[in-house]
């Protein structure tokens, strides 16, 4: 969860993305066996994903998924592979958001739930030329995907951003091993990459959802708690892209401000 991130727009998105830190996944094969009759085995996979180096920073999460040796090609090994990205998926939903636990919000919104009104940000948007919506909408739920793996880092954190990207980029590439690779597999890698580079239109109206998101939640968590979280209205001033974003974040602030010229009144 970034309070103070910068945005920029980047030379066009190089779609071969480089594995940079080293995961490890415990006790799982490098590959599959040959075609077989035999019915698959399950077993017991842990995945485990951490950053070693000098510069010590290090993520660990490990979890637990089951894996059959089905042939290649076959439903059964398709249907493993999504339950086990799925399943890995499971702590978006339960990961809270740290930059509200730093605030003292206590039953925070988790990953999942920021990215899924991100999603239907995108979904209700008006319409703009040459942006295409259905991107949109796959950007915004991919967008957080590799804190599955990493958590959600912040900038009390203190984590160098070429770090934290290095950190995620390496999350994502093990997540789309367990997907078991492919076509969808490299579609969330491009969505994911494209996002991180801001080099698209839709890139750009995702990262304006990005930040309208966090204050409209800052809102509802001052109205809810009583609190006053101006960190995250200060920390997005005048870096939105779009005129939606730009719009949209203007109406949030506008309600913030009359609530709190009548609580001062």
């Amino acid at each position: 969860m970034a309070v103070n991130s910068s945005t920029h727009c980047s030379p066009p998105l190089n779609r071969t993305l480089r594995p940079r830190l080293p995961f490890t996944f415990l006790n799982r094969t490098s590959s599959r066996p040959n075609f077989s009759t035999e019915a698959p085995n399950p077993r017991l996979v842990s995945v485990r994903a951490h950053k070693s180096g000098s510069d010590g920073y290090g993520y660990k999460k490990s979890v637990n998924l089951t894996d059959t040796e089905a042939p290649i090609g076959s439903s059964t090994s398709s249907a493993s592979s999504a339950i086990d990205f799925l399943t890995l998926c499971n702590s978006l939903k339960t990961t809270k958001r740290k930059g509200w636990i730093n605030h003292g919000i206590k039953g925070p919104e988790s990953i999942a739930d920021h990215m899924y009104r991100m999603a239907l940000m995108a979904l209700i948007a008006g319409d703009i030329p040459g942006v295409n919506r259905e991107r949109c909408i796959k950007i915004a739920i991919v967008h957080d995907i590799a804190e599955a793996i990493v958590g959600d880092i912040t900038p009390s954190d203190r984590v160098p951003k070429e770090i934290k990207s290095r950190m995620e980029q390496e999350a994502l590439n093990e997540m789309c091993k367990v997907l078991g690779g492919g076509m969808r597999a490299e579609e969330i890698k491009e969505l994911w990459a494209e996002y991180e580079n801001n080099a698209s239109l839709e890139a750009n109206l995702v990262k304006d959802f990005d930040k309208v998101e966090m204050i409209l939640q800052a809102l509802e968590y001052e109205m809810e708690h009583g609190k006053v979280l101006d960190e995250f209205f200060l920390s997005t001033a005048g870096k939105f892209q779009t005129e939606i974003g730009k719009s949209w974040a203007a109406e949030v602030t506008s309600r913030r401000n009359s609530r709190l010229a009548n609580k001062v009144n």
